[in-house]
């Protein structure tokens, strides 16, 4: 303690010798003031030294304060200074605290791993134990080895001579049945996808059918190829037919319409292969029975007059179908064309109606796949345009209708759908797609479409025919007008799993070979009956 204060005074005298050289070198300074002063001012000596005295006084006040001062900041020094040193301490003593934790564990680790060490030399004996006992045990293995080839060859050729069959013929066998476990497992894979994707499929083809279907309901009436008119009595075919059958042949010359005129009591018919002439002659002759003139004079003019009106009717009919299906912009001749399919039958079915309701189902499912709408619309109803003219122009009512479509600038995306409809061409477009399955609706649904019996018979004799050709068939039968065909096979040569199989060839073949509207369900079954009888 006693140094610390010694080397703390040459530190104080160094802060107070300069405040005191600094009051004695002022002190001297006012003196000589007051002497040079002395002999010019007299008055002056009294306030001089009156100031000397308040220097002095304010020397001494200053001398304090430096003093007072420089003692603070020596005991503040002082206390930082003992401060930094106990810290350092401190952290010296931590320091070493840690340096102890460190070794101690650095000890410990050391300790562990000569255990650890000695452990791996036991295990490494042991190793080295367990090597020379497993090179024992692989020699005896292998002797063993050897010994049991020897049983199996012995065996094998034993079971050869027992069996009858080679190592080959066995193992032929073997592949063999393996294979038909793995054909069977994979029709029941095949028979299980089948199902849950004809589920879902099913359903959702279902609702959006059903939907479109729903959308356009409209009511259909089958229409024959002639038309008969109605007389009020037998006496006015005898007006008809004329003198020498002069009135009948002018109205057959003016209408190129047969009129057949026989022994069923007030009926006329009317036969032509062109609808428009036939609906011309049939309102001429309603015309002619209503006003009671008829010769070859007036004939000529109510001809005139019913093809003007007809003419005005295919017109109408052609801008209703348009507004109808909303479909607008056609050209002027394919409204006329539109209208003329009112009078033209497609198995029954007025063309005109059938493509209205193509149109609209086409348009539907459009909505609801995501397709163009309009595209669909525009061909579902002009996708049959063709049968309006295809008795006057050569080709099928397909190219007939590609044809007109080109010719009055049609989309080529509708100049396609109309081309593919039949599947003539291959359909590119999801809009091609739609517009052929919605013909296909069209047509195949109940009361749409008549069938001649002679083609009825022919296909369900197909269905048959088609269904026999293949191994193991018994029997089959066409059911529900060809919709359905109903095969039985034969249970000791078709197990269950080939039936799978068995379907899907027949539903190909029937898809690749036949025509049909709709689609044609392949049910096959088998059944396998055990009787015996006691006795």
């Amino acid at each position: 303690m006693g140094a610390t204060i010694i080397a703390e005074i040459p530190i104080a005298l160094t802060v107070v010798l300069p405040i005191v050289g600094l009051l004695i070198g002022a002190g001297i300074g006012i003196l000589i003031y007051i002497l040079l002063m002395r002999n010019k001012i007299g008055k002056s000596k009294q306030l001089a030294n009156k100031m000397v005295e308040e220097a002095i006084t304010e020397a001494k006040s200053l001398r304090r304060d430096a003093i007072s001062e420089g003692r603070a900041e020596v005991q503040k020094e002082k206390h930082a200074f003992e401060n930094e040193m106990r810290d350092r301490a401190n952290e010296a003593q931590k320091t070493e605290q840690r340096l102890q934790q460190r070794e101690s564990s650095i000890e410990k680790k050391e300790g562990m791993l000569e255990k650890k060490e000695a452990n791996l030399d036991a295990k490494l004996d042991g190793i080295e134990q367990i090597k020379a006992n497993l090179a024992e045990q692989q020699e005896e293995i292998n002797a063993k080895k050897l010994e049991v080839g020897a049983a199996h060859d012995k065996m094998v050729a034993a079971l050869e001579e027992v069996s009858g069959l080679s190592k080959d013929e066995a193992k032929q066998q073997l592949i063999d049945s393996m294979e038909e476990e793995a054909r069977r497992d994979a029709a029941k894979i095949v028979r299980e996808i089948e199902l849950k994707a004809k589920d879902e499929g099913d359903k959702r083809a279902k609702e959006i059918i059903a939907l479109s279907i729903q959308k356009c309901a409209v009511d259909h009436s089958s229409e024959i190829t002639v038309s008969t008119v109605t007389l009020p009595n037998d006496e006015m075919k005898g007006r008809i037919i004329g003198r020498e059958g002069r009135n009948i042949k002018a109205l057959e010359q003016a209408t190129g319409v047969d009129f057949i005129i026989d022994d069923t009591p007030d009926t006329v018919v009317l036969s032509a292969f062109d609808p428009v002439r036939r609906e011309i002659a049939r309102v001429t002759l309603e015309k002619l029975i209503s006003d009671g003139r008829i010769h070859p004079g007036r004939i000529e003019d109510i001809v005139a007059k019913a093809t003007k009106e007809i003419d005005i009717q295919i017109k109408e009919a052609g801008e209703n179908a348009m507004f109808e299906t909303g479909v607008f912009n056609l050209n002027p001749e394919e409204v006329k064309l539109l209208g003329r399919m009112k009078y033209r039958t497609s198995y029954g079915q007025n063309v005109l109606k059938h493509s209205i309701e193509v149109s609209h189902l086409a348009g539907n499912m459009a909505a609801e796949l995501g397709a163009n709408v309009n595209v669909c619309k525009r061909a579902g109803l002009l996708h049959d345009i063709g049968k309006s003219i295809d008795h006057e122009t050569e080709g099928t009512h397909i190219s007939i209708g590609v044809d007109i479509a080109k010719k009055y600038k049609e989309n080529e995306d509708v100049i396609h759908c109309i081309a593919a409809h039949h599947n003539d061409i291959e359909p590119k477009t999801l809009e091609a797609i739609i517009v052929q399955c919605a013909d296909a609706i069209s047509g195949s649904r109940p009361g749409a479409r008549r069938e001649s019996l002679e083609n009825y018979v022919k296909r369900l004799e197909q269905l048959e025919s088609i269904a026999n050709a293949h191994n193991g068939v018994e029997k089959s039968y066409a059911i529900q007008a060809g919709r359905e065909v109903r095969i039985i096979v034969k249970p000791e040569v078709v197990d269950d799993a080939a039936t799978v199989f068995l379907a899907r060839d027949i539903a190909k073949q029937i898809e690749n070979e036949m025509q049909y509207p709709g689609q044609i369900k392949v049910n096959v079954i088998r059944e396998l009956r055990s009787v015996d009888y006691a006795k």
